[in-house]
């Protein structure tokens, strides 16, 4: 299926593990031209490298901190002058934060609303006028079940995604007349580096997500893969989804109680 994305440019953030390098390497097969980005610059690169090398296609990165707003413009300033436009952007970046909430301190507050939250509300800002150019564009920002259904203990991150959910409804409504599309998916329970790190390295792999699916009684009895979740983020930066704006797609086996 040709997805309408030849030779459009891709901004993914996030993009150097997990669902971020499978998005860009989904965008990168359907003929893309994709930009990764992330704070390591050893796995940024050697992402950058493999990601070329699977897909047949240069991938380009640029180590960034979304965090901070001069790294936000160089990212943008820099994608445009080598590449001269702006089709899509996939907001990634963040890392699950979950605690009581009497135990959070400010800091804690303002380390997650900024990678969480400001970050992608800067790079869309930046971006806007690019995708304006081009004639239109597509926004995907990657949010969890809990920003519907927060749970006790989840904050600051459920808050922090609320507000990303927010931000996609309004910015659909806003940036409709110039042809850019805004979207979340929302992320359940998916295979990643995260919570890779909390097995035993006693236990097989598959048998650890099993045994999670189980406790967190995901109806469709799994735990979701990376490629699955991107596939479903390439669909709606594509052309075929050009009549899908301001919506939000569970991506979780149906664990949530919130459609």
């Amino acid at each position: 299926m040709d997805l309408g994305l030849q030779q459009k440019v891709a901004i993914v953030t996030g993009g150097s593990e997990g669902i971020g390098r499978a998005t860009a390497r989904a965008l990168a097969l359907a003929g893309a031209r994709v930009v990764i980005c992330a704070r390591r610059p050893d796995v940024l690169a050697k992402a950058m490298h493999d990601l070329s090398a699977e897909t047949g296609t240069e991938v380009l990165a640029m180590p960034v901190d979304v965090r901070e707003p001069a790294d936000v413009m160089r990212l943008v300033d820099g994608v445009v002058a080598r590449l001269g436009r702006i089709d899509v952007l996939v907001n990634n970046a963040g890392t699950s934060a979950a605690g009581a909430f009497e135990s959070l301190t400010d800091d804690a507050w303002q380390d997650d609303l900024d990678l969480k939250l400001f970050a992608a509300l800067r790079l869309v800002r930046i971006a806007i006028p690019h995708m304006r150019k081009a004639g239109g564009g597509s926004i995907v920002n990657l949010l969890n079940i809990g920003a519907r259904q927060p749970a006790a203990g989840s904050m600051p991150s459920t808050i922090s995604r609320a507000a990303g959910l927010a931000l996609t409804k309004a910015l659909s409504k806003e940036l409709a007349p110039d042809q850019i599309r805004v979207n979340a998916v929302l992320i359940g329970l998916v295979k990643s580096a995260q919570h890779d790190k909390k097995r035993n390295p006693s236990l097989d792999r598959d048998r650890f997500y099993a045994d999670m699916a189980r406790q967190r009684q995901v109806p469709l009895g799994r735990v979701g893969e990376a490629e699955e979740a991107a596939d479903l983020i390439t669909f709606l930066a594509s052309a075929r989804a050009a009549f899908i704006t301001g919506t939000a797609i569970n991506f979780d086996g149906g664990a949530s109680a919130v459609p």
